[in-house]
Parts: C-alpha cells; structure tokens; sequence
C-alpha cells in the first residue's frame, strides 16, 4: 500500500467515524421544529463550548490562518485580536438573545427583529443578508476540504471528489439529526482539530529549526518585515484596524451565532462558555507558527497560494510518514466539517423560517417546515460545492468579504436588545445603504484610504439611519403640532 492509500485510509475510517457520531444523535433533541433547530434548548456547557468554537475555527484556521502568516506576516494577528473580543459578545448578548428565545419562542435572527420592530419585510431582508453572507462562509469549508483531500492524497482524491466527499457527510448527518448531530460530530471534531494543530505547529518548526524560538530568531535576521506592521505586503494600519472593527462586530451579527444562544439551557451556561471560550482560541497560535515557518522555508520559491503553505510543509518539506500525515488531514477536515456542519444548518433554517415562511410558505405547518428545512441543508451545501469548484484565491478574503456584508445587521439588532425607540424604517433603510455600499466599494469601485469595504459600510449605515430617524421624528413631532 502506498503512501496515498494509506493518507486515505485513515481519513476515510474518520469521515466514518464522523458519520456514525452525527446519525446517532438523532432525535436527542426532539423530532420538532425546535428540536431540529434549537437542540430543544437545553443544550450544557461542554456541547456548547464546542459548537461556538467550531463557529470560528473553520478550514479558515488551518488553511488561511497559516496562508496570512506566510503572505503577510504580522498583519495575521488581526486574527487573534478580534477573537480576543468574541467573549465579551457571548457575555453581553448572548443571556440577553437567549431569553427573549425562550420567552417569545424565537428560533432565528430574524424572527427577533420582525417580533420587535413588528415588520416581517425586515425579517425577511435579514434572512436575505444572513443566506448571502452564509454561502460565501460554507464555500471556504468546501473548497477547504477539497484543497486538503488533494494535496494530502497526492492528486488520488482529486479536488471535486475530496470536496463533495466532505460535504455528503456533512449534509447527511445535518439532515438527519440537526444541531444534535452538530453538537456531538463538533465535540469529537474540536478534540481532534486542537491536538493536531499543536502538534503540527510544534513539530514543524522542530523538525526544521530546531524548536519555534530558533525559528524566530532566523525570521528576525533573514526576513524581519514579517514580525512588524505594515508586514511583508505593505498592508497599512489603516486595513488592519479596520479589518479587526469589521470581523468583532460582525462576528456577533452571524445568523448561526444567534441560533446557538436560542440553544442554551441558561444564561449562566453562555456566560461560562464566554469565560472559557479563549481556551479554544489558543488553536490558532500554532497554525501561525506554521506560516512563519513557510516564510522561511519558501522565501526564494514564494508559493503561488498561500493557503497551501500547511500542506507543503508537511507534504513535501517535513516529510513526515503517512499516517501523521493522515491525522493532519483529519484534523483540518474537523475543521471545515464542523463549521461547515454549523452553516448548512443555519442557512438552511434561515431561508426557510425567514425567506420562505413568511411569503411562499405561510401557511405550511411544523412537519412541512422541518422538511422543508432538511431538504435546504442539501440544496445551500450543493450551491456551495458548486462555488467551491471555481476554486477561490483566498480563504481569507472571501471570509472577510462575507463579515463586511454581515456586518451591515449590527445597527438593527442593537436596537432589538438595547433601543427600543429605533423605528423599523431607519433601521431598514440604514441595513440596505450599508450593503450597497459595501458591495459597491468591495466589487466596483475599491475602498478609500485603503480600509475595509465594510467599514464604508457601516458609516453608510449609520448615516442613512440616522438622518431617516430625525425625519421620522420631525413629521411625528409635526403631526403632534398640527
């Protein structure tokens, strides 16, 4: 047997062992709508912990991260400053969306701001938002899986195999069981994505260094542009301030996010998910390392994705035996798969509950929904593999193109929870200017002084929200006068 049949095998045996995990948790949270959804909302701290980290830590983290870190250098720890402020979103917000769920039976993001500013139109542009942002996040993990199966096999599970390899197993246990499969397939997953990320990110610099402080030591002598801003592309201040402000804030703003907190047994359970939660973030410090060493090692010979550098390293330079290649395989594709498990699910409820249930399927009833809502797991995950065989340039940059647009959300939200005088007219208004600006700026015209497109955005947002509230309370004061 050679080494790629081997690499395989053991991947194989994992997306099996995935597979068994995810069907037997059918059922455990019930057979309705909420059970599907929500996990019947009494979803612990442990299963929790997990499914949060799995929202960020995605193909994104073992392919991206060290990608950045390799391409950029310094400018990748915008990564771990804007996660370092994710706690306080699972703290501030999370008790607060997690009652009103329970209270008023909300089991999306949309259904807690159509119920408050009392408009179905503005649930449905935040499904709308929420599903376009969404693709583009499942996207990553399908071409993420799709990149690893390929390189880590040699070319003998080809790109489109690996991919649609990755998203069967990922549908069918979503499709099945709902977040109680999620739930249980993350916890066995985020075990598996955090031991080997930091065996890799100590083993390869050992391996090749002699240890991650003589690592460092020779970036400092031979390439020091990666250890300072602006970094080894020229990225300025102003792109990587803003690109923290646009990831923290949108991160609170994901659909999926907001699912999660309905799925909590309690508010306490949130605020210890919160406290623990940087426990998990330690997994991208070594796949930074990863990317540093890449910066070394590929410095006469850049490569030509930088996503790549983890498996060239592994593959081609640390010449490790199959099996530890096998694992590495298995513990990227955890990463992807777990995220990726999270946005199919998410997306799918969105455009049913919010999109679908209030205009084409009104009046269809739970057991029609939850269908439904099974059947979209498998349409969205199709669309994004078939996004995914295009092949994308940059994990990153669709991820952060994908923050900039959810971003746009953040004004009418705080509004739900903390405003309450904010009018649903403002609030619509300002969500529409943001996006068409963002999307204009990011695909048309390019973004001034060099920021993120998404920042544009929200300024955009703020404005148009701001001067619609004072007409608004100009003609109500008018009509008050008359």
């Amino acid at each position: 047997m050679n080494d790629a049949m081997i690499v395989t095998a053991i991947t194989l045996a994992y997306l099996g062992i995935v597979l068994w995990v995810g069907l037997r948790a059918r059922g455990r949270g019930g057979s309705g709508l909420e059970g599907y959804v929500a996990g019947g909302r009494h979803v612990g701290v442990v299963i929790l912990f997990f499914i949060l980290g799995a929202e960020v830590f995605s193909a994104f983290a073992f392919l991206g991260t060290p990608g950045w870190a390799y391409q950029h250098g310094a400018p990748a720890f915008y990564i771990l400053a804007y996660l370092s402020l994710v706690p306080i979103t699972i703290w501030v917000l999370g008790p607060r969306v997690a009652a009103l769920g329970r209270e008023r039976g909300y089991l999306t993001q949309g259904d807690m701001l159509a119920d408050h500013y009392r408009s179905r139109p503005l649930g449905v542009l935040a499904g709308i938002i929420g599903v376009m942002a969404l693709v583009p996040y499942l996207t990553i993990q399908i071409a993420g899986a799709g990149l690893l199966f390929q390189a880590a096999t040699d070319g003998l599970v080809p790109f489109w195999l690996g991919a649609l390899l990755a998203f069967l197993v990922v549908a069918a246990y979503v499709f099945c069981s709902g977040l109680s499969g999620i739930g249980w397939t993350n916890l066995v997953q985020g075990i598996m994505m955090i031991a080997i990320a930091w065996f890799l990110g100590l083993a390869i610099p050992e391996h090749l260094f002699g240890g991650v402080g003589e690592m460092f030591a020779r970036l400092q002598i031979e390439a020091p542009e990666h250890l300072v801003l602006p970094g080894a592309t020229n990225m300025g201040w102003g792109y990587f301030s803003t690109a923290i402000l646009v990831s923290a804030f949108g991160g609170a703003m994901w659909p999926h996010m907001f699912m999660k907190f309905y799925s909590a047994d309690s508010g306490r359970t949130l605020r210890r998910v919160s406290v623990f939660y940087p426990l998990y973030a330690y997994l991208l410090v070594p796949l930074l390392f990863i990317g540093f060493a890449g910066a070394l090692v590929f410095a006469e010979m850049p490569l030509k994705r930088p996503d790549t550098v983890l498996l060239k390293l592994v593959m081609e330079v640390a010449a490790f035996p199959p099996w530890v290649v096998g694992l590495m395989l298995s513990g990227a594709l955890a990463a992807a798969m777990s995220t990726g498990a999270n946005l199919a699910h998410t997306a799918a409820v969105v455009l049913v509950r919010d999109v679908l249930g209030t205009t084409l399927m009104r009046d269809v009833g739970e057991r029609a929904t939850v269908a439904a809502t099974r059947w979209s797991v498998l349409a969205l995950s199709l669309i994004a593999y078939g996004l995914a065989l295009f092949n994308p340039a940059s994990l990153v940059m669709i991820l952060l193109t994908a923050y900039g647009l959810i971003v746009q959300l953040l004004p009418m939200v705080l509004g739900a929870l903390f405003f309450p005088l904010l009018n649903r007219r403002s609030a619509m208004a300002g969500a529409i200017a943001g996006s068409l600006s963002f999307l204009l700026l990011e695909f048309g015209f390019g973004s001034p002084l060099g920021w993120h497109a998404g920042v544009w955005g929200m300024l955009a947002n703020l404005a148009v929200l701001g001067l619609c509230q004072a007409l608004l309370r100009e003609r109500g004061a008018a009509r008050v006068l008359d």
